[in-house]
């Protein structure tokens, strides 16, 4: 195919993610969105669990999304890649390596319960990557539901203004279609054929003084982006659709703006629309700037590849899976260039040629085999070995590292056991694959206790990946207690010496360091500063000092946890012509620490959750109540209708368990969602019973 052809179909590609608060209605958005572009033709309902994208038995038995599963489909014209996101912020993994490769994103909000705290978690993941938006208030049936009063708050909570381009025609169970702002046009969808049908009909007589105050609201912000719409929205002049159009598109992908529009997915109401805006407002991989990279051999160098089939191949690896039938399948999104089946290319971070054995195009679990894939191309990729999440694959004449993803660090560990023997291996394996899965995912074993730990970014979270241990890899497996991932820190600045020296006959070794160490300000986890004149530690020896800090960091002086917020300053030592060594060094800087730490007034840290709980106003007095025993700090308190949303600061080591209390003393009735915030230090209290038990 000509290359320019392929290029001028690359303005038709929308790589899009959907992304939103638990139960905003994201896979039933989906599963709508597959129904009208043919892709599917039944209707998969999340509560029975025949949804498309929740494929997984976990997914379908909860009722909720754990892992981002990709689809494509088509609308007028254009190819639409989809990937729908979970919502629960225990996995946030999967949406923060989502959006690092999409072009746009589909933000879903609950019309009755507005933004929520994991609404804003997603926003701000979106806004780091520098992804262009719509919004869709989603349950315009539901009782209560309120479209001004969302709109107001996302206006009130995000640096973008948010503009409506549709409002609903009534709301809750008046709610009977939507008002297009552009067209001014309302829409009414028949209920008969699934919503596949819709007239457009005028506006009704009760509406038109609203529906005219919101599009002047929306012309008016429009205007704001172009000169030339901005002069006849001055002089009165009708504006063009199509020049609105365009306006809105250009301040869509610059993130000036972010239109929203409204409907019901479960009643088939509005996805129309929404499909329509995904195709005329964001950005297809044409649109967005050239993707940059660093030069394998001088890392200091900034390359760029632009979305062209012309430029030599760049992909990233943005997910890993384990599938039963092919092996391993990796996730790429194709930068630039082409990809060919049977072709080879090179990843720099391992430093391997990887070949493409097959490619994929999927749809949830279910794929189809392709021959090519080009720039701008989200697909699946058989064959590669050594590929992890966040690597680079490139052609192999023109080598570039792109930005890799950061994850963050899991906060509750558990200890597993095999049962048997024959477990044992199958437990090792099943961790390494899960492990290759999920960055977000740790393995560690215990010399000392013999135990293999694994951790994690919550509850749910290690309850999911011990469940499919079991079922897809058939391990049997003891489980010990979830236990927070606790840290260690030093409060003083303190100088300290560390001196290794070791005569048995022969060569001896010897290492000799001086160092001050002090708490960062700025919450770096460790720096090293290399402050020695004189050569009085010759220069390779300097890199073994840093490594020693770093492994005595790992194992903290009060309770064994690792040590974070250092900054060690290397300023003096001596060596031996005949004796010294890299080993003898990086012992020295490793004694050296520890004999610091202990002065240094060492304490305790633990993981900090912001938490926020929706609670009706009759189990108010028991939830806070429940909360201050709990050590929780409340931050605030925001009334809504006939709830109260409470939002409080509280240790993770005090929330197991949360989920059945909150559920016994509401009644049911109170829901919280939970996201780490920080680490802080431990009460002196509680510090001390805790060192207590460990010396037990």
């Amino acid at each position: 195919m000509c290359l320019i052809v392929i290029d001028e179909m690359l303005k038709s590609v929308r790589n899009i993610g959907i992304m939103a608060h638990i139960d905003a209605g994201k896979t039933t958005t989906t599963e709508r969105i597959l129904f009208y572009t043919g892709k599917t033709h039944r209707m998969g309902e999340v509560h029975d669990g025949a949804a498309t994208m929740d494929w997984m038995e976990q997914e379908k038995e909860r009722g909720i999304t754990i892992t981002s599963a990709a689809t494509t489909c088509f609308w007028h014209d254009h190819t639409i890649n989809i990937i729908d996101t979970p919502g629960h912020v225990d996995f946030t993994v999967e949406v923060e390596r989502s959006l690092r490769v999409l072009d746009g994103a589909v933000a879903l909000f609950c019309a009755v319960g507005g933004v929520e705290p994991q609404s804003e978690t997603v926003w701000r993941q979106a806004d780091k990557y520098g992804v262009p938006r719509i919004a869709y208030v989603n349950k315009m049936d539901r009782t209560g539901a309120d479209f001004a009063h969302t709109l107001k708050v996302m206006n009130e909570r995000f640096a973008t203004k948010c503009v409506a381009v549709t409002i609903p025609a009534g709301e809750g169970e008046m709610f009977s279609g939507i008002i297009d702002l552009m067209s001014m046009k309302f829409r009414v969808f028949n209920e008969a054929s699934f919503g596949t049908s819709f007239e457009d009909l005028d506006v009704p007589d009760d509406m038109i003084e609203i529906a005219n105050e919101y599009r002047e609201k929306l012309l008016e912000a429009v205007a704001e982006y172009d000169d030339h719409l901005l002069e006849q929205f001055l002089h009165d002049e009708p504006l063009d659709t199509n020049d609105v159009m365009a306006a809105v598109r250009k301040a869509t992908i610059e993130s000036k703006m972010v239109p929203v529009l409204c409907g019901s997915s479960f009643k088939n109401k509005g996805i129309q629309k929404l499909l329509d805006c995904i195709v005329d407002f964001l950005p297809s991989p044409l649109d967005k700037p050239a993707i940059k990279g660093h030069d394998v051999k001088n890392p200091e160098k900034i390359i760029e590849r632009k979305p062209s089939v012309d430029e030599p191949a760049s992909a990233l690896a943005f997910k890993i899976m384990t599938d039963p039938y092919v092996g391993k399948l990796t996730y790429v999104r194709v930068y630039s260039g082409v990809i060919k089946a049977g072709s080879y290319l090179y990843n720099p971070s391992s430093d391997i040629k990887e070949r493409i054995a097959r490619l994929l195009r999927m749809h949830s679990n279910k794929r189809e085999d392709i021959k090519e894939a080009y720039a701008g191309d989200i697909v699946a990729v058989i064959g590669l070995r050594k590929t992890t999440t966040g690597d680079t694959l490139c052609d192999l004449k023109h080598p570039i590292i792109l930005e890799s993803m950061t994850f963050p660090e899991p906060v509750v560990s558990v200890a597993i056991e095999p049962k048997t023997r024959a477990d044992h291996d199958k437990l090792t394996d099943a961790l390494i694959k899960l492990a290759e899965e999920d960055p977000t995912f740790r393995v560690k074993y215990n010399e000392e206790t013999g135990q293999t730990i694994i951790s994690g970014m919550g509850e749910l979270h290690l309850e999911i990946l011990i469940d499919r241990l079991m079922r897809e890899f058939s391990v049997g497996a003891t489980v010990g207690r979830p236990s927070v991932a606790y840290k260690e820190a030093i409060t003083r600045e303190v100088e300290c010496e560390g001196k290794f020296i070791r005569q048995s006959g022969g060569r001896g070794q010897y290492g000799h360091v001086k160092m001050r160490i002090r708490p960062t300000t700025d919450g770096t986890e460790f720096r090293f500063e290399n402050k020695v004149i004189g050569g009085k530690i010759p220069r390779e020896y300097i890199p073994a000092v840093e490594t020693g800090v770093k492994e005595a960091m790992g194992n903290g002086v009060l309770a064994g946890y690792p040590i974070t917020g250092v900054c060690c300053e290397l300023y003096d030592g001596s060596y031996h012509e005949v004796d010294s060594s890299e080993l003898a060094f990086k012992i020295a800087g490793s004694m050296a620490f520890q004999n610091g730490a202990r002065k240094a007034v060492p304490v305790l840290l633990e993981p900090i959750m912001d938490v926020e709980v929706v609670v009706p106003e009759a189990y108010m007095g028991a939830v806070v109540g429940d909360l201050n025993s709990r050590r929780g700090k409340i931050n605030g308190m925001v009334p809504r209708d006939d709830v109260t949303i409470v939002a409080v600061s509280v240790p993770l080591s005090e929330m197991f368990g949360y989920a059945n209390t909150l559920r016994n003393i509401s009644q049911g009735r109170a829901v919280f969602t939970m996201q780490f915030a920080k680490y802080a230090q431990v009460p002196i209290e509680v510090s001390k019973k805790m060192l207590e038990s460990v010396k037990i």
